[in-house]
């Protein structure tokens, strides 16, 4: 038997968490000596008492505040925060929010820093059909972050962004924009409305699935995601009757643990189809992946017999089928108050078509178990969840 063969590269991480770990941003600025931080944030983070407090933590590193953080990453949000990055002359940013705000972040720094659009900067499909990441040489300024939310974006080196006017989704990707560190503050945590908290912890949650589920995985990676796996289950589980700081904070590094796993496998089909509707129908795409969770589970079950295997284990299912899995995860949706149709989402069945069409062109397809060829095979897994 062959020996196995294996490459790990895993990217340190920079992390503090808890009540008092803002107070070391400051030192972390002055690390590798940033003195003209910008903050990126939402209209409503912009306000109220905890940005005064990291007005206050800053003092004269503040170079300037966008507030114009949208959902989803529209390209003129990240277009205009770059205007900014270079009107302020900055030599850091910080991203204070949910995965939109650190999305944008970096989006930003690499067309501020690369002085090119989006559309110039992203992956692309080259004629073999293989996805081509075109090299962004230029130095990029640090991100710190502060998450709102449990993303997994956090700690990521790719950025999504949607382009409004031809409704595409734009991959840019940059290993030199990821955080350089990531403070997990508990007042920034319960400062989201539970609904968002919960969107975004099921979106790791699916990338950790889905994570697994790849024929890219292997056991160092395993070992973050199934663990992260096990947090969130329990403590989505306990949120609803339970939420606090504490579990806020759990959350958050349990994303961590799915980010971080999910960078040595990528995902699959429930990734890419939520993606491609997310964006163009402006719902959470924790709820569509979510949604479409259990179709994705049966359609990769034989290819996919082996990870199954390991979630229903993680899940504490007896079964080692899909069944079981389906039936675990579908009880902790139903108790969050998940819908189990694509139409109680509001999407339209019309809109299927091109997003089975578009889900093609998506990097994360690579790592499903089961090879996804055409996008009859992607719209019949959105017939199914509709």
């Amino acid at each position: 038997m062959a020996s196995r063969q294996l490459q790990f590269i895993d990217p340190g991480i920079r992390l503090h968490a808890g009540a008092s770990c803002l107070s070391r941003l400051g030192k972390e600025l002055d690390r590798i000596g940033c003195a003209r931080a910008v903050i990126l944030c939402g209209r409503t983070m912009s306000q109220g008492p905890l940005i005064e407090t990291l007005r206050d933590t800053l003092g004269n590193r503040l170079a300037g505040i966008f507030s114009e953080v949208r959902a989803h990453s529209p390209v003129p949000s990240v277009v205009a925060a770059a205007t900014l990055l270079k009107q302020a002359n900055a030599d850091a940013v910080i991203a204070l929010g949910g995965g939109s705000a650190v999305v944008t972040a970096r989006a930003a720094n690499i067309v501020f820093c690369e002085q090119q659009p989006p559309e110039a900067l992203a992956t692309r499909v080259g004629p073999d059909g293989k996805m081509i990441s075109p090299r962004l040489d230029a130095p990029k300024l640090p991100v710190f972050a502060i998450p709102t939310t449990p993303s997994t974006a956090f700690v990521k080196a790719g950025s999504a962004v949607h382009n409004p006017e031809t409704d595409q989704r734009l991959a840019l990707f940059d290993p030199k924009t990821r955080s350089q560190a990531l403070f997990i503050d508990p007042d920034m945590m319960m400062s989201a409305p539970q609904g968002l908290a919960v969107g975004s912890a099921l979106d790791a949650l699916s990338l950790a699935i889905e994570g697994v589920l790849s024929h890219r995985g292997n056991p160092l990676a395993d070992a973050q995601l199934l663990h992260g796996i096990h947090m969130l289950v329990e403590t989505l589980s306990r949120l609803p009757s339970e939420d606090g700081p504490d579990l806020r904070v759990e959350l958050m590094l349990a994303a961590v643990l799915s980010g971080r796993g999910s960078d040595h496998t990528g995902a699959g089909i429930a990734t890419v189809l939520g993606h491609a509707l997310g964006a163009a129908f402006q719902v959470d795409n924790g709820m569509v992946k979510s949604t479409l969770m259990p179709q994705a589970l049966r359609f990769n079950e034989a290819e996919g017999a082996s990870g199954i295997a390991k979630l229903a284990r993680a899940l504490g299912v007896a079964s080692g089928g899909a069944g079981g899995v389906i039936d675990a995860l579908s009880t902790l949706y139903a108790s969050l108050g998940i819908p189990s149709r694509l139409q109680d989402l509001g999407i339209p069945e019309a809109g299927l078509s091109e997003a089975a069409e578009r889900g093609m062109d998506d990097w994360f397809l690579g790592g499903n178990p089961r090879p996804v060829t055409k996008p009859d095979e992607l719209l019949s897994v959105l017939k199914a969840a509709w």
